[in-house]
């Protein structure tokens, strides 16, 4: 998938659903849409120009509705839905920079996350791009939720 630069926040969520989605912050529309079709990705956006032309250029395009994320991932699902293209996420991966995680022993994870953390939690990952840590936490429970919405429709 990419995002266009209105949904950073739910490039973020979706990433951290398990979907591999290239931000698109900054740049011309034509450059978005030729990014989808060089590298095969279906375009998120809400501009519904943009879902237009991409239309006409035969990008697989999803025409994100709704003011917050929540309502966006249940527009999302009702589009994958009637056009019959599930939307698979795989393992979760970095917010920021869309790269893999790896799962590191807690003992490997200490001064990273902050002490209490540590503590708290037994799982811990890394983005072996950037190396920010992940950990299950009180944000995960929505995550999932939110995932679940996505795969239900």
């Amino acid at each position: 998938m990419a995002a266009d630069a209105m949904l950073g926040s739910l490039a973020r969520k979706l990433r951290a659903m398990g979907f591999d989605v290239f931000y698109f912050k900054e740049g011309e529309d034509r450059a978005l849409i030729s990014l989808c079709l060089d590298q095969g990705r279906t375009l998120l956006t809400s501009d519904r120009a943009l879902f237009s032309i991409a239309s006409r250029r035969k990008v697989n395009a999803i025409l994100v509705q709704g003011r917050t994320d929540s309502e966006r991932i249940s527009s999302m699902a009702r589009s994958a839905e009637s056009d019959r293209s599930p939307l698979v996420p795989g393992l979760s991966r970095c917010s920021l920079c869309n790269g893999r995680l790896e799962k590191v022993p807690r003992p490997l994870a200490g001064g990273l996350p902050p002490p209490g953390v540590l503590v708290r939690h037994r799982d811990f990952f890394r983005c072996v791009a950037c190396g920010r840590m992940y950990w299950k936490g009180s944000h995960w429970k929505k995550l999932m939720s939110m995932k679940r919405r996505l795969a239900l429709g």
